[in-house]
């Protein structure tokens, strides 16, 4: 039945033209590049957001609203992408994309039109960034099976290279827009994303259409409620671990932050036992039996925790110390710590689309495993530096690290998506999506987990020894010493003056000469160098421990991006990329193909 209903698909696929998977390639990578330029172009303009809602971030009080602000699309999306690939399963996939690519733009304008201020305008944004989050669930389900539905097996390493590549470069390119736009304006940043919304909208309606094999099953909702209640439980207690508890620099000792990671556990131990018993689970668990499909997803994994928080660890080391030590001041360090970062994006972008096609001809293993070893190396490079780097250097490692991420990606995903049986490619991508938007929220909380207790073994020391040798008296410059660690990363991920920031009244008494020396360009960055050292060797020798982890994980695969996929019908015939392009562009002309074409015109 299921070889029927493949064959079917695969020739109402076919029924709509040599054009149409472009068609598909090119709308699902519209919508990853504005679903991802938005989770990143809030990171850099959040200094300009809190300024313009006139609410400082850094209080006790709304340090909460600034890691929502940053974390709760990931939260959102981590938590009900799998439902939505099965939703995509059962109903289409298709159809969910274009609902998706609605709800995010409705979200978007709300974001754009925010008039509140203080708190009120901070919970407006934050629900609007869930209800944009629940827009990119459904993104980020079905692209990835809409494009296994509309390629063949041997160009699937392509077209997920060239959607991985939208994704990537959209998190970098939300930097570069982010930093130029908020200046101006920060409702800019979300309005900017509108007419590319209400385009793709009507395009994915019009164009769109479902071609893969549809399964009527009934609804999970015990899955469903115990797999969203447990996940969501535990990236709530890594996002409040971060946070300070009583006299301690972090909250991992916090009963309700305990209490919500071991719950979150249990709840996800019984969400498992559900999944065995139900006739039509969430989670199949039983794709795990294939070899591809785990160890792909487990690569997948380890590689998103490794490289999850590493944005934001350069964030912080290039906007808290070194273009501040470069002659940078303050406010214009977000924008040019995006523009700084470039090198990892054009490696991503050389590396992902080649290694995707290469991949769909010669197998996946080799490119999935030497991509997360060199990036493993590159973090041991980032190590080895001197945290008052020379950028040549510098920019050279972001690159070979680009290199290796798209020589992992690509193929990566493309295994993972080939190894599905066709009734399965919408839960099974809403898994993988899961997994690494999960592995996302838990490398931003080890991060910086790992970098407050670098941090906090010298920095007070030094933050004491420093101000008081700037004129401050021992009494102001011990309470500023020791206030919690996570206050003076965010400041300095934020682009805020850390000491203007936590100064406050302590440096109204001090002449003008010391208040000058404290608050300038030189003084914080030389203060925390040390101590920043160490925090870094932490948390890159935790993410090089991971891509290694994710080498040998892509090593136990079984060979794949080559031959059949499961639940792929016969043989196809192969077209070479030039040869489709050309019946594309022939289409598009009203003219007939050239005679590269195999197919034949029909008349």
């Amino acid at each position: 039945m299921t070889s029927l209903a493949t064959r079917a698909s695969t020739a109402d696929s076919a029924d709509l033209g040599p054009h149409y998977k472009w068609i598909a390639l090119s709308n699902t990578t519209l919508g990853m590049l504005i679903a991802t330029i938005n989770s990143s172009i809030v990171l850099i303009a959040l200094p300009d957001i809190f300024k313009g809602i006139d609410l400082n971030p850094l209080e006790s009080g709304n340090t909460s609203y600034l890691l929502w602000m940053m974390m709760g699309f990931l939260v959102v999306t981590a938590v009900l992408v799998v439902s939505f690939g099965r939703l995509g399963d059962m109903f289409g996939r298709a159809r969910m994309y274009n609902m998706g690519f609605a709800i995010f733009t409705i979200s978007s304008i709300f974001l754009a039109i925010t008039w509140f201020d203080g708190s009120e305008a901070a919970i407006w944004l934050i629900a609007w960034r869930v209800v944009q989050g629940v827009g990119g669930a459904f993104l980020m389900a079905n692209s990835s099976a809409i494009l296994t539905d509309a390629f063949p097996a041997h160009q699937r390493g392509l077209a997920m290279g060239i959607n991985g590549v939208a994704a990537i470069a959209g998190s970098f390119l939300g930097l570069l827009v982010g930093g130029v736009l908020a200046p101006i304006q920060w409702h800019y940043i979300f309005l900017v994303s509108v007419p590319f919304g209400v385009v793709g909208t009507v395009w994915a309606y019009l164009k769109l259409r479902d071609t893969g094999v549809r399964t009527k099953a009934k609804m999970d909702w015990w899955g469903n409620l115990t797999f969203a209640v447990g996940l969501i439980a535990i990236l709530v207690g890594i996002t409040y671990g971060i946070q300070p508890y009583g006299s301690s620099n972090m909250g991992w000792t916090n009963p309700w932050v305990l209490t919500a990671i071991i719950g979150g556990l249990i709840v996800l131990g019984v969400f498992a036992y559900i999944e065995t018993k139900v006739e039509s689970p969430l989670f199949e668990l039983s794709l795990f039996k294939n070899r591809s499909f785990a160890f792909g997803n487990a690569a997948n994994l380890m590689g998103s925790i490794g490289r999850g928080g590493l944005q934001f660890i350069l964030i912080i080391w290039l906007q808290g110390i070194w273009l501040p030590q470069h002659g940078y001041d303050y406010s214009r360090t977000p924008l040019w710590a995006g523009i700084y970062m470039v090198p990892m994006t054009i490696g991503f972008l050389l590396s992902a689309p080649l290694s995707g096609a290469l991949s769909d001809r010669f197998g996946t293993r080799w490119f999935t495993t030497i991509g997360m070893l060199i990036t493993a190396g590159t973090f041991g490079a980032l190590i080895a530096i001197p945290v008052d780097f020379t950028y040549w250097v510098f920019a050279v490692i972001l690159l070979i690290n680009g290199i290796g991420m798209g020589l992992f990606s690509s193929p990566n995903r493309a295994l993972v998506m080939n190894s599905l049986p066709a009734t399965s490619r919408g839960s099974g991508a809403g898994m993988m999506t899961t997994f690494q938007n999960a592995a996302m929220v838990l490398s931003i909380g080890l991060f910086f987990s790992l970098m407050i207790a670098g941090l906090s073994a010298h920095l007070p020391a030094a933050m004491f020894d420093g101000l008081t040798a700037g004129g401050m008296p021992e009494a102001p410059a011990q309470g500023i010493a020791q206030l919690p660690t996570v206050g003076i990363l965010f400041a300095a991920f934020l682009g805020y003056n850390p000491i203007q920031q936590v100064g406050g009244d302590a440096l109204q008494g001090l002449s003008q000469s010391s208040v000058d020396h404290l608050t300038g360009l030189e003084f914080f960055p030389h203060l925390i160098s040390d101590p920043f050292a160490d925090g870094l060797t932490a948390a890159f020798t935790f993410a090089l421990v991971c891509c290694v982890l994710g080498a040998i994980f892509s090593f136990l695969t079984d060979e794949g991006g080559k031959g059949k996929p499961a639940g792929d019908g016969g043989d196809e015939s192969r077209e070479s990329v030039g040869e489709e392009l050309a019946a594309v562009a022939a289409f598009a002309s009203g003219e007939a193909p050239s005679e590269l074409i195999d197919e034949p015109v029909r008349r």
